[in-house]
């Protein structure tokens, strides 16, 4: 059997009792995080970003939040101090992001969530993802001759815009989980957006990369270029339309989105948009529902690892990256050990093959979910890790299904990473985690009432068919793209012991995949989980964070047959764990806190 000896260096980084700072120190923590962007953020948050700082968890007894900005953790601790529940925080959190990190989530995007009911014990999850128009048709992102069209001549403009779902999410958690009033959960959001609120390094830098792409519509270019000037870090920023949006939906509910004023000028808006007009129709935002879905569970070290089933990806291909390794000793091998990591990337690689072929919405195509994950079909797949190289290929294999088999071709859909992650567990013991997104950074780039539209569809194949095979997650009238999002709750004997998610596109799933190893394998508590440097393989090619410990892997890695690539990989998990009080955790790659009491 082939071994590799790591340096000292690398063991130094990894090992020993100084795990916790020097995991973290090889993340250094983005400019966000400093006073600049949050210096008038309550002084009783300032333990949390203290604690972020040193790499330490941040403790609690009776709740927490965990989310992308401390804005927003601000926001859900109100709710969450005053009585609220987990999905009334949810909803405070989210109205804040999409104020203060529009380019990641909000009203025009749409969401994933899972939920954990301490009174019941059980678990499901809410879909409450965008839906092709009706009008769309399957070569909606195709030119004449029928060859896809380029990423970014997709995305930009109204032609990528999905019917939006995180507005009847937010109601439709309310009305199952609530306890306070409805109209006052947004009064945060409201009263930042008309007072303003400084921007952030992050949201400023963003700005400055994709300026070509934001100015090219007026109220875009108006909003983020206020006198044909990018904004800055530290400038104040408000948003009076958004407010207005805001006091709609408190006033009258997720209807004031779906019908009316609102939703007619979000169809004007990308129906003219200059160039790249899309389809979307009133009685598409009419007729959108959120959909109950049974959560996606799989067994990991005496755990149930519980997430979104399809049109997620996410819960399906962590289940089945975890069901291989579960028959491996990671935690004898260590997080140095480059056999770790060949196990942990060709299960990845396994999982992402079968994601290609056979995971889209399961309400179009069939999917064989509960094949997927099932223990003897990964007691199978689990064979080909038994070797002691990389693998030089691999293939979908043959799940089971629970009707007639049915052939796909492997899908080539692209998704980009950006979106937002939010992590709760309330003081009455039910658990939130919910992935947000508006897909690629900034969406469409179409702005309309305070808020940017989504590009979700191209998160469906721009190809119908491959040698005559047809692709299942190809577009179709009313049908929801496939994600990577992967909210998860892991439970162990029925009750939630960690609450994880991220957002990163594709890559979401070895984040979060990994999250849970560096936890339940190697100890590690969720902040030192968040900060560890990333190693990811999806298709082949071993990505390596570039800048942090993880590169010296490189060469045991190549050594094993990989290609590698150091690359950044900024991820935002959000993490909580539960078990003699409460501990939360958010990545030092982002501007998020957590925050509990």
């Amino acid at each position: 059997m082939k071994r590799t000896v790591l340096g000292a260096a690398m063991w130094a980084v990894f090992c020993g009792p100084v795990i916790a700072q020097q995991a973290a120190d090889a993340v250094a923590p983005e400019p966000a995080s400093a006073p600049l962007a949050f210096e008038a953020i309550s002084p009783e948050l300032r333990p949390a970003f203290d604690a972020k700082a040193k790499g330490a968890p941040v403790t609690a007894q009776d709740w927490m939040v965990a989310a992308a900005n401390p804005w927003a953790v601000q926001a859900g601790a109100r709710v969450l101090s005053a009585g609220g529940t987990a999905a009334d925080a949810m909803v405070a959190v989210q109205a804040v992001l999409g104020l203060v990190e529009p380019q990641s989530s909000g009203l025009g995007g749409g969401a994933f969530l899972v939920w954990y009911d301490a009174a019941s014990g059980a678990i499901t999850t809410l879909d409450a993802r965008e839906t092709a128009p009706l009008a769309a048709n399957p070569r909606l992102f195709q030119d004449e001759n029928g060859e896809p069209l380029k990423f970014f001549d997709a995305v930009v403009g109204g032609l990528s815009v999905g019917t939006p779902g995180t507005p009847r999410l937010l109601e439709d958690a309310h009305r199952r989980w609530g306890r306070a009033n409805w109209a006052g959960l947004f009064d945060d959001a409201i009263t930042l957006a008309e007072d303003g609120f400084p921007v952030s390094p992050r949201l400023a830098g963003l700005v400055e990369r994709d300026a070509d792409r934001l100015q090219r519509f007026a109220p875009t270019a108006a909003y983020f270029f206020p006198d044909g000037v990018g904004l800055a870090a530290g400038d104040t920023l408000m948003n009076l339309d958004y407010a207005d949006t805001l006091r709609a939906l408190a006033d009258h509910g997720a209807d004031a989105f779906y019908s009316g004023p609102i939703a007619q000028d979000i169809v004007t808006t990308v129906r003219t948009a200059p160039g790249n007009p899309g389809v979307l129709s009133t009685d598409d935002l009419e007729l959108y529902q959120v959909i109950e879905r049974n959560a996606v569970c799989a067994e990991y070290r005496a755990h149930e690892v519980c997430g979104m089933g399809p049109p997620s990806s996410g819960g399906l291909t962590v289940g089945q990256i975890l069901g291989m390794l579960d028959g491996f000793d990671l935690t004898a091998l260590g997080l140095t050990s480059p056999e770790a990591w060949r196990l942990i990337g060709d299960a990845s690689r396994l999982a992402f093959a079968d994601r290609g072929r056979y995971m889209a919405d399961s309400d179009f195509v069939p999917v064989p979910a509960r094949g997927l994950i099932a223990p003897e079909y990964l007691a199978e797949r689990r064979k080909f890790l038994e070797g002691d190289d990389a693998l030089p290929e691999v293939a979908p294999g043959a799940p089971s299904f629970d009707h007639a088999s049915l052939i796909w071709a492997d899908d080539e859909s692209l998704e980009l990473p950006s979106t937002s992650h939010i992590s709760i567990v309330d003081a009455y013991g039910n658990a939130l985690s919910m992935t947000t997104t508006i897909e690629n950074g900034f969406g469409s780039r179409l702005f309309v009432r305070g808020f940017l539209l989504n590009n979700e569809l191209t998160d469906f194949s721009f190809r119908t068919h491959r040698d005559g095979v047809p692709i299942a997650n190809a577009l179709a009238p009313g049908k929801r793209p496939r994600s990577s999002m992967a909210p998860t709750i892991v439970l162990r004997d029925g009750a939630p012991v960690l609450v994880t998610g991220s957002p990163g596109g594709s890559r979401i799933i070895g984040y979060v995949a990994k999250s849970i190893i560096a936890h339940l394998d190697w100890g590690m508590d969720v902040q030192q989980a968040t900060a560890l440097p990333h190693l990811v393989n999806r298709f082949g090619t071993y990505d390596l964070e570039e800048g942090t410990s993880a590169e010296a892997m490189g060469g045991p890695l190549t050594e094993l047959g990989y290609e590698v690539n150091a690359r950044a990989l900024t991820s935002g998990l959000h993490m909580i764990a539960i078990g003699n009080g409460i501990t939360g955790g958010a990545d030092p790659r982002r501007e998020g806190i957590a925050y509990g009491r």
